[in-house]
């Protein structure tokens, strides 16, 4: 009779190592759980491309490292692991629907317009720069929340696990901080 750990036991022994500081447990356990991720982003997303796929596995690898000290070694690896990807899946899902909204697929155009009009500053939509100036100068709180939030595109979980900010405040925060860039960028624009 086999003695050795189901796989699933494995892996939580592996995680409860990592845990408690073990890099060696770690690294054994991202090597383990890596296939399996990709399989399960490959199962529930068969449209994704290469790219997409390892750009979603490498996305739930970062989370378990964040979240690491969220697992419970009492409790299976798999449902907790299954959770974050499908948790990264849906933002993906999200980031390829506002980027469909706004890109064109064009087969072949230049990189750039032989007009120089075209090719010029004034041609951009607003300054980066001012845009830049505008967020330091709000509010800790709400410069903190649009950085999380619209920059780095963290959802309000995990915006507010790492703020320690309520999804609330954190939903009030941005919606003013949009309110006063708008505000400074609109004295901008017509100054």
């Amino acid at each position: 009779m086999d003695e050795s750990p189901a796989p699933d036991e494995h892996l939580a022994r592996l995680m409860a190592r990592a845990q408690q500081g073990d890099s060696h447990a770690y690294v054994t356990l991202l090597r383990a759980i890596t296939p399996r991720v990709r399989q399960l982003v490959r199962a529930r997303r068969g449209f994704l491309s290469e790219s997409d796929v390892e750009d979603v596995v490498q996305d739930v690898l970062l989370s378990v490292h964040a979240v690491r000290a969220t697992y419970d070694p009492a409790r299976p690896l798999m449902p907790w692991l299954s959770a974050i990807v499908r948790h990264r899946l849906a933002d993906a899902g999200r980031r390829h629907a506002r980027q469909g909204s706004r890109e064109i697929g064009v087969d072949d155009l230049d990189v750039t317009f032989r007009a120089p009009a075209a090719n010029s500053r004034e041609e951009t939509f607003g300054d980066p720069d001012a845009l830049a100036q505008a967020i330091q100068a709000l509010p800790p709180g709400q410069r903190q929340a649009v950085e999380l939030l619209k920059l780095r595109e963290l959802s309000l979980k995990e915006a507010s696990a790492l703020t320690g900010m309520s999804i609330g405040a954190l939903k009030i925060a941005t919606h003013r901080a949009i309110a006063s860039l708008r505000r400074a960028l609109r004295g901008i624009d017509e100054g």
